[in-house]
């Protein structure tokens, strides 16, 4: 029954994803690409801040290398908008190799700390080697005639991202991962090997941000550094995460149709509201909701999960030798 619940929701969710363009409204469709990029970004940090426990406050690193290696595929070569997200979602692989040796040798603060420094960096290269990036400038593409496509597009990554997650949440790299977040040590003395694991989780989670930057770039039509790594993205991914539940499968899918939704609402009008209230959901996720909205019914707060974690590995670990 835990394996069908996920798989229903995804199913009817499916369903109604490849219906919509056909019978909803323009607007409908932009507003479902927003939200299916916003998933996609929410599930990748998943992986690292919520199954491996590597939690930083810049998840936009990727998206911002992914839209610039895209826009400028389609702006200088007039690359295909579809086959430049590839190439931006095998950059952002590329360029998360070295930093993932580097930056997952931090932990806790230090981590996010020096997550939070690669952004301005990033930011700062955009700003000023404007003979590549066009600076402050921006670059501008060509708008599409029609955002059904892009919407196939969009929606087929979150569909991806949702059954890997799925796939990962009941495999024993899962399990690896979860001992990795309740403590590092005590699963490295298990025979879990921890640096593998964490540097090749930082790779994989790279892939999609950068591809759905290209893919941004391509649904505004215009990218430039504030927008490439634009902080309410990061806060609204973080805190779609922490709503919903980290470490979980339907966690990310709950909490980006909330904060979507509340986005729409309060974003164009109302900024300040917006930020204040995302926010605020953050400190209540924190303090009340640890483990999301899907977990209410449970204990709350990461501990409950540590005991039984790990006696299950050993058990598995024994089953194994």
């Amino acid at each position: 029954m835990k394996q069908l619940g996920p798989l229903s929701i995804a199913g009817a969710a499916g369903i109604a994803a490849l219906l919509l363009p056909l019978v909803g409204s323009d607007y409908a469709v932009s507003f479902s690409i927003q939200l299916l990029m916003f998933l996609v970004l929410a599930y990748s940090w998943n992986w690292i801040g919520g199954y491996a426990g590597y939690t930083h406050f810049r998840p936009g690193q990727f998206l911002g290398i992914g839209a610039y290696v895209g826009s400028l595929l389609i702006f200088h070569w007039n690359v295909p908008w579809y086959l430049a997200a590839i190439v931006a979602g095998f950059a952002g692989a590329v360029t998360a190799i070295p930093l993932g040796g580097a930056m997952l040798r931090l932990k806790g603060p230090f981590f996010a700390i020096g997550m939070f420094g690669l952004a301005r960096v990033l930011e700062a290269f955009a700003l000023g080697f404007d003979s590549i990036t066009q600076g402050g400038t921006g670059i501008y593409l060509k708008p599409l005639g029609d955002l059904r496509p892009l919407y196939y597009v969009v929606a087929a990554v979150a569909a991806i991202m949702l059954l890997a997650t799925w796939k990962l949440d009941n495999s024993r790299l899962g399990l690896k991962l979860l001992a990795i977040r309740e403590d590092e040590s005590a699963a490295e003395s298990l025979g879990i090997p921890t640096t593998r694991l964490k540097i090749g989780t930082f790779i994989a989670s790279a892939i999609a941000p950068a591809a759905m930057g290209s893919l941004y770039a391509v649904y505004l039509g215009f990218i430039d550094p504030p927008t490439a790594f634009a902080s309410n993205i990061e806060l609204t991914t973080i805190a779609m995460v922490l709503l919903g539940g980290m470490g979980t499968v339907l966690g990310p899918l709950c909490g980006a149709v909330v904060l979507s939704i509340v986005n729409e609402v309060l974003w164009a009008s109302y900024p300040q509201i917006y930020l204040a209230s995302v926010g605020i959901i953050i400190l209540f996720a924190v303090l009340f909701t640890p483990r999301g909205i899907v977990n209410l019914g449970m204990k709350s707060g990461w501990v409950a999960v540590g005991r039984p974690l790990f006696r299950r590995l050993a058990a598995r670990a024994g089953q194994a030798s």
